[in-house]
């Protein structure tokens, strides 16, 4: 299997991982849109959707239920609804970029995904190997680089819906990516600062984090949210607000701009922008996970490698140290975090109160960056004296 892939031409291996991403990304989206409503109802005391079912799928026992339970079939419904809708043109809005605003949302949510590892294997050496679609020295930058471009398609749908409530969500979401994006940036530089020693050919790839986390002793096993907890702090924070979730949801605050950005839009279009919403949460959760959570390892001071020596030593079965296994399981475990912080998103959502506008810009420049500065000052010297 593996020789068939490798052996492939790279043009194909390219459309077929463009393609793996979006039936990767869109059902995630998706299941994040369902959990969301299930979330927020188990919180609020309330059911939830529970009823919609297909008509031959209720006399399947027990599963029929089971789904019809979970929602599932409203996730059906919404999906096909939004995809077969009337699409609205309004005849006041710049119809090319009104147009262009939700595929420009997308882009950069299936193109980041592409070098963020998601799990890995052992090869025949024992080595621990990343799984991931580009395998690039410059993840991280290359994350940051690309994800900040998705604010392009919040201002472009506000400017080109010639209104002024949603005029006014594409400037909020220029100015709150501005905000949070410098503190965002300087939490992780003490991490690369750590992992980056004197002498060592210097590296901005998320594998390289992982595998840094993996390394034997307190040091080298610790997850750098234990070492660096103002780092995850902020980093987490300004993820928030990069994400336009609650409480930094001021692109779209119903509360004053009807639905700010995206009020003009409707159907399959309006879909999309939600799409990327969860999408740039599943990555920026990956990237949270990889930095701070250990990535693919199970436990704190418990590496990869070292559960699957101490499982296939417990079972003696030889399938526990088998690339494809190993892969799957690992996947598993960096997918349990993302989980995680994705509840933690919508439990976030559901009882913290929106900001106003100023106490979000208050927040980003006159807390958050203080903090990431001193922050990185005090790991520099910190890292600079343990050198010495």
């Amino acid at each position: 299997m593996f020789n068939l892939w490798f052996n492939l031409n790279p043009i194909l291996q390219g459309v077929l991982k463009g393609l793996a991403v979006i039936a990767v990304i869109f059902p995630f989206a998706g299941a994040c849109s369902l959990a969301e409503r299930k979330v927020s109802a188990w919180m609020q005391g309330r059911p939830g959707p529970n009823r919609a079912i297909v008509p031959w799928f209720a006399y399947v026992p027990v599963l029929g239920k089971f789904l019809q339970r979970l929602g599932v079939f409203h996730l059906i419904a919404d999906g096909a609804k939004f995809l077969f809708k009337e699409e609205p043109l309004p005849g006041h809005v710049n119809k090319l970029y009104f147009i262009l605003a939700p595929a420009l949302a997308m882009m950069p949510a299936f193109t980041t995904v592409t070098v963020v590892p998601f799990g890995a294997y052992l090869d025949g050496a024992g080595r621990t190997l990343p799984l991931m679609l580009a395998n690039v020295d410059v993840g991280l930058l290359a994350v940051f680089a690309v994800s900040s471009l998705g604010v392009y398609s919040l201002i472009l749908a506000g400017w080109a819906s010639n209104s002024k409530y949603p005029f006014l969500g594409g400037v909020r979401a220029s100015a709150q990516l501005i905000s949070y994006e410098l503190s965002m940036t300087l939490s992780v530089v003490p991490v690369f600062l750590w992992i980056n020693a004197p002498g060592t050919p210097g590296t901005m790839s998320l594998a390289k984090v992982v595998a840094f986390q993996s390394l034997p002793g307190f040091w080298g096993g610790a997850w750098f949210v234990f070492l660096m907890p103002l780092s995850a702090a902020i980093f987490l924070v300004s993820l928030f607000a990069e994400t336009n979730r609650q409480p930094f949801d001021m692109p779209e605050s119903e509360a004053d701009l009807v639905g700010g950005f995206h009020t003009e839009y409707g159907a399959f279009k309006w879909s999309l922008f939600f799409v990327a919403e969860y999408s740039h949460m599943i990555v920026g959760s990956g990237v949270f996970t990889l930095l701070f959570l250990g990535g693919w390892n199970p436990l704190p001071w418990l590496s990869l490698a070292d559960f699957f020596g101490w499982l296939r030593h417990l079972t003696g079965a030889a399938f526990t140290l088998h690339p494809l296994f190993v892969g799957v399981v690992s996947i598993a475990f960096f997918l349990g975090k993302i989980v995680v912080l994705l509840f933690i998103f919508m439990w976030v959502r559901w009882t913290v109160p929106r900001f106003r506008y100023d106490q979000v810009m208050k927040l980003g420049w006159q807390k958050l960056l203080p903090l990431a500065i001193a922050n990185l000052i005090f790991y520099a010297l910190a890292i600079a004296f343990i050198e010495r």
